[in-house]
């Protein structure tokens, strides 16, 4: 694809991101169940149908621009998802497992939130009304998420971890 406009830039951000969540869609039941905090396996779960919910409004997107959902292999999720993976075969204390989920867990909201902040930038910019309110909306659950994986690391998962 040549990109030669902001709309050719917005709709490769949004086959980036597509692709992105459906990596991320295969590799958080691990997370979940390598999580041992019930908080935080909570989060997974709830997490794992939110991202469900976020490739059903990514797909709304593109047919508000009038374009079929096509994903693009997201590199940068692959290597997130990858040093998860590697941690995850680690042998940890389940505390400091839990608390480098999070770390994990959080790397990838950091990445999410940044796609999706720069391409609901780029369809409001182009006028872009529906996809810029979808995107929005999945941008505040991303952010909503990290806010959350740092409430449970900061009220019980980081102090569990240190005592070990």
């Amino acid at each position: 694809m040549e990109l030669k406009t902001l709309n050719d830039l917005l709709i490769h951000q949004l086959k980036d991101l597509y692709g992105a969540e459906q990596q991320l869609l295969k590799a958080m039941p691990k997370m979940q169940q390598e999580a041992t905090s019930q908080q935080l396996k909570a989060a997974f779960t709830q997490h794992m149908a939110e991202t469900e919910n976020q490739v059903t409004r990514l797909e709304k997107v593109f047919q508000s621009l009038g374009l079929e959902p096509e994903a693009e292999k997201c590199k940068a999720m692959e290597g997130l998802l990858k040093e998860a993976e590697d941690f995850i075969s680690k042998d940890a204390d389940k505390e400091v497992m839990d608390a480098g989920l999070i770390a994990s867990a959080q790397r990838v909201e950091h990445y999410e939130i940044a796609g999706y902040g720069t391409a609901s930038t780029y369809a409001k910019y182009l006028g872009h009304t529906e996809a810029y309110e979808l995107l929005k909306e999945t941008l505040s659950e991303e952010k909503q998420t990290d806010e959350k994986l740092s409430m449970i690391a900061e009220s019980s998962v980081n102090m569990k971890a240190e005592n070990h």
